[in-house]
């Protein structure tokens, strides 16, 4: 083998204690030569067929390379054969280790045409093509942590708007009440200054009293004397008086301001732990990735997980606010930014709650009665009229309703897969449901349905309220499969993740059970069961392409909530 130095000396010079410059190197001698010893080379018979290259082309090889070597280092024979089942080139004394590989060719068969070879195209696009993905990955890591800082910022924008909120709140809670003491203390200051005026005037009063009275007696005559007593005794029978009327009445009681915090704020200090939470979630990523041979490609495959596999982690609980009644039915939908939209059916009204479940605003009030809503596109829901035979398209972003869907019958219910809308009654004898074509609104009747109706890709899904079992149905209505099993029991809705695994909400065992669609098992997911049994799911919802699921929870005398995961 030869060094690594770019001035190496001939091979076979130096052997005779002559340094002299190499100028090639012989593949199969394996030797550098010098100009001299290149010409023997060419010209002895067993060496003139041998490869040469110059010393530059020789460190043009890459250093790995130059480390393969064409003789056996165990034995120092060349290599002659070559054991396909060890992928190794052998000598004639290697076969001995491989007296069982029953794979073995001459190395010549093996090296014939390699350069040119379908393994060398198909290896150099194999490397064309992991350059490329790798420099995809580099760039979309780069721009993923473009975007980390970008979302941090955000972060930081939100935290401090948060808290520019609340400090504005307070300080207008703050101003109110200093404005009502500084009211309250107004009104007992005047009340106290009147007082106090009248009872200084009748001092005033008695005090010159007084002073007449000392010189009555020591200069007026006794007829002025008697005259007068009667006008003194009149005038402090009546100042007597006022002051019986002070002690007796509540004038002189005293007048306290007192300042009672609200509880309510007292409270924050108590149960407010922290500002809030900082999760990093996990959403399906969007480089793209070329695909490499089949054979090296498994890396790349896509696969749906085992139901035993899949574990919600909770991220938090969002209560709604004030107003919204425990006892009436309402309906909750997960948008596409994991903001959601929430039917309150009390109010007839339509709301929008950012992602962590702070009130963004009211979409509007409906006239009807509105029953239940879906999902049809990013700013775009459906809603569903209890009383009457229409269906409505209510744009979120414009807070007003873009289209109204004329029925033929009334319908409670709707879901949507963006396409079309499948509006159906409500419970398991109205086997019937409407489809309306988004595209040209023409409607037609489907013998499907139950108590809850979900689409997914090609499909139609359908839980039933009374019956314990989950139905698949394709759009033209042909049953493909029914699951049933006691753990669905009376369920009140169900979703579906991105992998098609139903999620039913069932209020007979207050669980969220999950249901595989292939290997038709099931499994209890999230279990609401307490001692006195009061918190029950009457919804679910999931956003398939973030992985968000929503549980809408009804508990006696609370307002509802909504319990969030990740699954």
């Amino acid at each position: 083998m030869a060094s690594s130095s770019c001035t190496d000396v001939c091979t076979l010079c130096q052997e005779n204690d002559e340094l002299r410059q190499a100028v090639t190197w012989c593949t199969e001698c394996e030797v550098f030569m010098c100009m001299d010893c290149n010409k023997h080379h060419n010209r002895s018979r067993s060496c003139k067929c041998h490869k040469t290259m110059s010393v530059e082309d020789y460190y043009n090889l890459p250093a790995f390379m130059r480390k393969i070597s064409s003789q056996c280092q165990e034995h120092n024979k060349k290599f002659e054969l070559y054991c396909s089942f060890h992928a190794c080139p052998c000598c004639v004394q290697c076969v001995t280790k491989h007296q069982k590989c029953k794979d073995m060719k001459p190395l010549s068969d093996i090296l014939t045409n390699v350069k040119s070879s379908a393994s060398v195209q198909l290896l150099e696009n194999d490397l064309k093509v992991l350059k490329e993905n790798f420099d995809h990955i580099s760039k979309y890591l780069k721009s993923r942590i473009t975007e980390n800082r970008i979302q941090k910022t955000k972060a930081i924008e939100e935290v401090r708007t948060m808290r520019k909120s609340i400090d504005d709140y307070i300080n207008r809670l703050e101003q109110q009440i200093l404005d009502d003491l500084e009211s309250n203390h107004s009104k007992l200051k005047s009340y106290m200054n009147t007082l106090l005026n009248q009872v200084e005037h009748r001092s005033v009063e008695i005090y010159k009293l007084q002073k007449e009275f000392s010189k009555m007696t020591q200069y007026a005559t006794q007829l002025q004397i008697y005259v007068g007593l009667r006008k003194i005794e009149k005038t402090t029978s009546e100042a007597a008086k006022y002051i019986d009327d002070l002690e007796s009445g509540d004038q002189l009681e005293e007048n306290n301001l007192e300042l009672e915090i609200s509880s309510a704020l007292k409270l924050i200090l108590q149960d407010v732990k922290s500002f809030g939470d900082i999760h990093i979630t996990v959403s399906s990523s969007t480089v793209q990735i070329k695909a490499r041979r089949k054979d090296q490609a498994q890396a790349l495959v896509h696969t749906i997980p085992v139901i035993e596999q899949i574990k919600p982690l909770f991220l938090k609980k969002v209560t709604m606010p004030d107003g919204v009644d425990h006892e009436t039915d309402y309906a909750c939908r997960i948008l596409h930014d994991d903001n959601f939209v929430f039917l309150d059916r009390r109010h007839d009204q339509l709301l929008l709650f950012n992602k962590e479940g702070i009130l963004i605003r009211k979409v509007m009030t409906f006239e009807g009665n509105p029953n239940d809503l879906c999902i049809v596109s990013n700013n775009t829901v459906a809603i569903s009229f209890q009383t009457i035979k229409q269906s409505a398209l209510v744009d979120i972003e414009k807070n007003k309703i873009i289209k109204i869907i004329n029925l033929s019958d009334i319908c409670h219910k709707v879901t949507s897969d963006g396409q079309v809308l499948v509006l159906y009654k409500y419970g398991n004898c109205h086997n019937k449901c409407t489809i309306v074509n988004l595209k040209d609104m023409t409607q037609t009747f489907l013998g499907v349905g139950g108590t809850c109706i979900s689409l997914f890709k090609e499909n139609i899904y359908c839980t039933h309220f009374t019956s314990n079992k989950v139905s698949c149905f394709k759009r033209n209505g042909e049953p493909l499969w029914t699951f049933m099993h006691d753990a669905i029991t009376f369920s009140t809705g169900h979703a579906l993740d991105i992998n098609g695994f139903i999620y039913v909400a069932t209020l007979g065992t207050n669980e969220i059970v999950v249901v595989s669609p292939k290997e038709k098992t099931n499994k209890t997911l999230l279990s609401f069961a307490i001692p006195n049994g009061d918190t029950y799911p009457i919804g679910i919802d999931i956003n398939k392409d973030t992985g968000m699921m929503m549980v809408l929870c009804r508990t006696t005398g609370d307002r509802p909530s909504i319990l969030v995961y990740k699954i």
